[in-house]
């Protein structure tokens, strides 16, 4: 397979934004129409409303941004039934063309990483043969267990021409808390950016980036822009844009020049842009999307990506 940063930057000048919808389904902000023709109290149904909704969320959006996020942690959630949901929703995105990610946190030592590495991408070998599981085009990734426990992700994505996206200074209020802790005369967060950058500079694709990238928060703007400039070949993942509180303008800080380098992930206030009680809200979703990436290229380098897409 292509390397995973080539595809991922040809997928970014397709739709000439870097806009990455995030799947993270609630039963409670789901359309009431779902809610009421799946409501009958078990988790079998709400998996079903789940695959109904995040089908017709991707039909939505695939013509419209590179990349989706699905959180797995909302559909297993449901069980069993929700991790069926879970591996259709993420072949549909793949139908669509869709970059897909998902956002699973993983990170184990030895084999079991490998486990959850093989499950994530390529698949789970038996008997010679591959069964594919998420077969994701990446995953997330959390470094605390260092290098060892993160080889085995590396690897298997190596291997199926995948990501990794690693953990570096995520966007909840209590990211500091251990991120900030000062080693050495810089703080934690900045060391893994060092050790992340070593690890995407070891596979470089064509457009000079590396299949290994880093989660980087909005929420934190000024932070953003140093792992910017620590890590220039890696493709950096931003959650908080939209409801966890970051605007367009944080984000600017994460993209490079060229208007390449950054994915931004907007989940909540794509697919929960519409009163539930709504019974046209699909054009809604639509809107939403049309307004982020908009926003996102007026307030950014996107902006001349997006210009030269259209040339």
């Amino acid at each position: 397979m292509e390397h995973f940063a080539d595809r991922l930057t040809a997928a970014i000048r397709a739709k000439g934004n870097a806009l990455c919808v995030g799947l993270d389904p609630r039963w409670e902000t789901l359309p009431l129409e779902l809610r009421t023709r799946y409501g009958d109290g078990s988790l079998e149904e709400v998996a079903r409303a789940y695959e109904e909704f995040a089908t017709r969320i991707l039909k939505i959006v695939a013509p419209l941004v590179p990349v989706i996020k699905s959180q797995s942690a909302f559909f297993e959630a449901c069980g069993p039934a929700g991790l069926v949901t879970l591996q259709r929703v993420l072949r549909r995105a793949r139908d669509h063309g869709l970059i897909t990610i998902l956002d699973g946190k993983r990170n184990d030592i030895a084999s079991t990483a490998a486990a959850y590495a093989d499950a994530a991408f390529a698949g789970t070998s038996v008997s010679g043969r591959v069964h594919p599981v998420w077969d994701a085009d990446a995953l997330t990734v959390n470094p605390y267990l260092g290098r060892d426990a993160v080889e085995p992700f590396l690897q298997s994505a190596r291997r199926s021409g995948r990501g990794v996206f690693i953990l570096v200074r995520t966007s909840n209020p209590g990211a500091g808390q251990f991120q900030d802790l000062c080693s050495d005369g810089r703080p934690l967060y900045l060391h893994v950016a060092v050790a992340v950058r070593t690890w995407t500079r070891e596979n470089l694709g064509q457009a000079g980036f590396g299949d290994v990238g880093a989660v980087v928060g909005a929420t934190h703007p000024e932070e953003l822009a140093t792992v910017r400039t620590t890590m220039p070949e890696a493709y950096l993942l931003v959650p908080g844009f939209g409801a966890q509180g970051a605007n367009a303008a944080d984000t600017a800080p994460a993209f490079r020049d060229d208007g390449l380098g950054a994915i931004v992930n907007s989940s909540r206030d794509i697919i929960s842009s519409f009163h539930a009680d709504e019974p046209d809200w699909e054009p809604k979703v639509e809107e939403a999307t049309r307004a982020t990436i908009a926003a996102l290229a007026k307030a950014s380098p996107m902006a001349r990506l997006t210009a030269s897409s259209r040339n």
